[in-house]
């Protein structure tokens, strides 16, 4: 991959992280339960997610995926169901005393906080179909296609974890402002309402016909 092809793509990656999505959503939703370092698990997990989305693509097998209704449908109606999920526990998570200084956020387990982030990508047919448009805009048929795509998923990968951990230091950052747990109910049920409304887009997503 040449530099200006390569500079090109590192462009259209900060793009792609930095627009609002279910990622993003579970980044700030894990600042703001567990704390950065503890809420930091979950971003890892969607890297996990995201280096077998383009594992999948790099084998050939996006494309059938996005070629086939019922694959899409699958995975598309469990990505849904999940968020809902994930909205219900955020609507039922239970707020800090925080008018003083003993208040100690909850211990995530960070095998859990990986899942969660995995499952929220990999459970995204969009996303999918969309790398299956952009990745091969990038690529080079004629040289060898391995480091071209390592290349890409390095690339990719660092500049999501930068974009995730703005994410979720921003909602950590915002918790030390809620001061009473009526502060922090309200946003956890905002939360929920965002994942209600990732799962509700993720739902009238339809498959681009083939």
């Amino acid at each position: 991959m040449s530099m200006d092809v390569w500079l090109g793509f590192f462009a259209a990656c900060w793009v792609i992280s930095l627009s609002p999505g279910a990622g993003a959503i579970a980044s700030m939703s894990s600042g703001l339960q567990y704390g950065f370092w503890r809420g930091y698990w979950n971003a890892l997990g969607l890297q996990l997610g995201l280096v077998v989305q383009i594992a999948i693509i790099a084998a050939g097998v996006g494309a059938i995926l996005a070629a086939s209704a019922t694959a899409f449908h699958i995975i598309k109606w469990f990505g849904v169901g999940y968020l809902v999920y994930l909205a219900y526990k955020q609507w039922r998570a239970l707020p800090l005393d925080m008018s003083d200084d003993s208040g100690v956020r909850p211990i995530g387990k960070p095998l859990s906080l990986v899942f969660r982030g995995f499952l929220v990508n990999v459970s995204n047919p969009k996303a999918l179909v969309f790398m299956l448009a952009v990745l091969p805009q990038f690529i080079n048929p004629h040289a060898a296609l391995l480091p071209q795509y390592v290349a890409i998923t390095v690339t990719m990968v660092a500049v999501d974890m930068l974009v995730m951990a703005g994410y979720t230091g921003l909602a950590a950052r915002v918790l030390r402002l809620l001061r009473t747990p009526r502060q922090q109910k309200r946003l956890n049920r905002t939360f929920a309402g965002l994942f209600l409304g990732a799962a509700t887009f993720l739902a009238t997503l339809r498959r681009a016909p083939v």
